[in-house]
């Protein structure tokens, strides 16, 4: 048989991690690839997009270009805007700009009539808008599996972690995938190992900066492995800025005082005694304080700790409804006739390091606003991940070529596709729909050569 070329369009390309696992898998699986149509708006990523895929032609907004302007294909790739369903955005669905572009999707599929698709979104897709807590899916998810199986395509779909297909990092996304004819198993993958220091190249440049110098000073760097550092939770994983002096020296009783707070704010007794709704995280007044923590110069204590920066006096927060446009918000303003209380001053984004990675462990998920402030182990310090480092937690190869500046890159990673799941996943839809195989251990007969008669020789 000849061999054939399978026809891609690549949707929302980002800097192409969709494309290269695509292309990945059809070499494996014995087919060639064209890429006929690439869409992306976002110009930094369009200049690292090009310097990988130089003969490329990257078409702007997708919702201004009419479906019959693209070529015929054979698979459309898309791995539509997240922020509509992400437990990092504000969760609007379908009611956020974003959240529409998958109409698009469906207008070029109902057009184009191509074989088959993959997308991918956030794990959050999948429980967005449920009706009842306990429902697996929620209503955004319904919908979209409707309108898809509605077109003709047999529809699955499965939460996959990237941790489980050779990455170090611990990122979950939905992918779903549909074909005309047969359906694609998106389950029984062979599982794999791999531990951050199998990615790590040591020997780089270390942080010079206050917070680094403190951490270094304060624990060794062994201890350091692993730890977040945040005021927001207690617990041996967390190291507060307490504990390295960030904000000014504390002495031990207020470091224990601290820690007490930090633990009894959570408690959901104090909402019912100032009648309020509960939230995480609440201001406590004096008199509350002492009930778990009474010592003479207790407000001495509590108001050093206002000056330096740790503790906030503040109005403790309860909810506000407004209806506008038929649409009912909730908002959390202060109860100004409520007595002032003292609360930990949190806000993990104001260090400029975040967490310190465990190299024998795996990165938690890792979103643009966090890259610049996560951190490893190195020979002389502490450094933030280099861009060799985060094309291997990503699944690229290392001579992928970047494209922009510290921010941009944060932004490429932070919203970018792991390689390695696309591969995978691009080998199922392969063999099930062009080489007759459905994972069952059983080779079904091969398509005719009219059946591949879509492809070009």
């Amino acid at each position: 048989m000849k061999r054939k070329t399978i026809k891609f369009i690549d949707l929302f390309a980002g800097i192409g991690g969709f494309r290269f696992g695509f292309e990945e898998a059809c070499r494996n699986a014995g087919f060639t690839s064209s890429c006929v149509f690439t869409s992306e708006i976002k110009p930094h990523a369009i200049k690292t997009y090009l310097r990988n895929y130089p003969n490329s032609k990257v078409s702007g907004d997708i919702t201004s270009i009419e479906a019959t302007q693209i070529p015929d294909f054979d698979v459309l790739l898309a791995g539509f805007p997240c922020q509509a369903f992400s437990a990092a955005g504000k969760r609007e669905g379908f009611a956020d700009t974003r959240g529409t572009l998958f109409f698009d999707i469906e207008r070029i599929l109902k057009e184009k009539k191509p074989k088959a698709f993959i997308l991918e979104n956030v794990e959050g897709l999948v429980t967005h808008d449920r009706v009842q807590p306990k429902d697996k899916i929620g209503r955004t998810l319904t919908t979209i599996l409707g309108i898809l199986e509605g077109l003709g395509y047999s529809v699955t779909w499965n939460i996959l972690n990237a941790v489980d297909f050779g990455v170090p990092q611990n990122r979950k996304r939905i992918f779903i995938v549909g074909i005309l004819g047969g359906e694609v198993s998106l389950k029984g993958f062979t599982k794999q190992w791999p531990k951050l220091s199998d990615i790590i190249v040591y020997g780089q440049p270390v942080l010079d900066t206050k917070l680094s110098r403190l951490l270094t000073d304060s624990f060794s760097q062994k201890e350091l492995e692993g730890k977040a550092i945040k005021d927001k939770r207690g617990g041996t994983a967390n190291i507060h800025s307490w504990d390295i002096g960030l904000k000014g020296k504390v002495s031990p009783e207020q470091s224990r005082l601290l820690d007490s707070i930090l633990r009894a704010r959570r408690n959901k007794k104090w909402a019912e005694l100032k009648g309020i709704e509960w939230m995480d995280g609440m201001p406590l007044t004096l008199g509350e304080i002492e009930t778990f923590f009474s010592v003479p110069n207790l407000k001495q204590l509590l108001d050093d700790l206002v000056t330096k920066g740790y503790l906030s006096l503040e109005h403790p927060k309860d909810i506000t409804v407004s209806k506008r446009n038929g649409v009912v918000r909730k908002f959390r303003e202060p109860r100004e006739t409520l007595e002032k209380g003292y609360n930990i001053v949190t806000g993990k984004l104001s260090f400029d390091i975040n967490v310190i990675l465990n190299p024998n462990g795996v990165t938690p998920t890792l979103v643009a606003t966090d890259l610049s402030r996560i951190c490893v182990s190195d020979i002389d310090g502490l450094r933030p991940l280099i861009d060799l480092e985060l094309l291997r937690l990503f699944g690229f190869p290392d001579n992928y070529e970047l494209d922009g500046n510290s921010n941009e890159k944060s932004d490429f990673f932070g919203n970018t596709i792991v390689v390695s799941v696309v591969k995978a996943v691009s080998l199922r839809l392969i063999e099930t729909l062009f080489k007759g195989i459905d994972h069952s251990g059983v080779v079904h007969e091969l398509k005719s050569d009219s059946q591949l008669s879509l492809f070009s020789s």
